[in-house]
């Protein structure tokens, strides 16, 4: 008999008990890969947009939450001014419950601005111009809210007529229904009220020259700040908040992991005291009974972390295709993730075991005789 067969053997020897333990650890490693990963995912997806869209630099008040608060839509022509802007445009973007779609997101943009060039029409056409009462849908959103051209969608008490249906390129850009600024500063009541000005510079622009770029919008607009496009969601409080939030999540499922594999193999080294006294006798080192438990209990968070990657990726997968969450965003369930939260379920395991197997090091043979 190896080695490893006496560990194997030790897990299945009460197998209710040990499922009920990998059970609670998967559901635990599933909970990182859902929050983190979605986490990450709309993190991903934000950036992707603001690459595809070609924006260097957004001007925002982004220290609130996830969307800025609303400022004065003429700071945008004092920006435009400023040495090394190429481009400036301005935008207001919102969060809206549309008809039976609770969360979707509405993006008004300055007619003419470079925001519209990346849209490729996939059926009917663009408004017009800036006044037209209309909106074109991402190819999701059409999805989401099985609209279809020549149909009308309500934002807030307004009737828009959709005159196309359109593909962004990035999953925010296709979960998006977008129209004219004007359009949608009246249907929200903002008017002359933007929350983002978006940036191109001119080519060959230096890292510091963009700094300089960014300092000069500081002294335009005190209460806002210009940011590299990359970094965007990473400076916003909202977006850090939310991460933290789901880190946070999934340590409390973690710790509840740790409790389990904790109580699983302390009851395996109180059942077992005859089998290890007996193994002492023999000759086996106090370190090997140790190694034997820390194995053991590294095995159950092994096959946990396997488990709830599994469930996770799964749960994610069904998730991103409800109708409630559809088209605003792509998680981000890489291999490199996925193989960290294994890592983690087999950490959980090790830590777990510790006092476990320092606790069956310190019987000896008589014990045996106690039982």
């Amino acid at each position: 008999m190896t080695f490893f067969t006496v560990v194997s053997r030790g897990l299945l020897r009460r197998p209710i008990r040990t499922g009920l333990t990998l059970v609670g650890i998967s559901i635990g490693i599933a909970a990182v890969v859902a929050l983190v990963g979605m986490s990450s995912g709309y993190e991903k997806s934000i950036g992707k947009q603001l690459d595809v869209i070609g924006i260097d630099l957004v001007v925002s008040n982004m220290g609130g939450g996830f969307m800025p608060k609303v400022f004065d839509a003429s700071i945008e022509k004092q920006i435009a001014k400023l040495p090394r802007v190429a481009k400036t445009t301005a935008v207001l973007m919102q969060m809206l419950s549309v008809e039976d779609a609770p969360m979707v997101m509405v993006s008004g943009r300055e007619w003419g601005g470079f925001t519209w060039d990346k849209l490729k029409v996939i059926e009917g056409r663009l408004p017009r111009d800036g006044k037209e009462p209309a909106v074109v849908l991402g190819r999701l959103a059409a999805e989401v809210l099985k609209k279809k051209v020549g149909d009308t969608v309500q934002i807030e008490a307004d009737e828009l007529k959709v005159v196309g249906i359109v593909d962004g390129q990035a999953v925010v850009e296709n979960g998006a229904i977008i129209l004219a600024l004007p359009v949608l500063q009246v249907a929200t009541g903002n008017e002359e009220k933007v929350n983002f000005i978006d940036i191109r510079v001119t080519p060959e622009t230096s890292k510091e020259q963009v700094k300089e770029i960014c300092d000069g919008v500081k002294k335009i607009f005190p209460l806002g700040r210009a940011m590299v496009a990359s970094e965007v969601v990473g400076t916003s409080q909202g977006f850090q908040i939310a991460r933290a939030m789901s880190w946070s999540t999934s340590l409390l499922a973690i710790i509840v992991g740790v409790l389990g594999v904790m109580n699983t193999m302390m009851m395996t080294v109180f059942e077992r005291t005859q089998e290890f006294c007996v193994l002492l006798a023999i000759g086996w080192k106090r370190s090997r009974i140790m190694r034997m438990v820390l194995w053991e209990s590294a095995l159950l968070g092994f096959l946990g972390g396997v488990i709830g990657v599994i469930i996770g990726v799964i749960g994610v997968n069904l998730l991103v295709t409800a109708p409630v969450m559809r088209g605003m965003l792509e998680p981000d369930l890489n291999v490199r993730m996925l193989a960290m939260d294994v890592g983690i379920a087999v950490v959980v395991g090790v830590f777990s075991g510790i006092y476990p197997a320092w606790r069956s090091s310190r019987l000896t043979p008589s014990h045996a005789l106690q039982g």
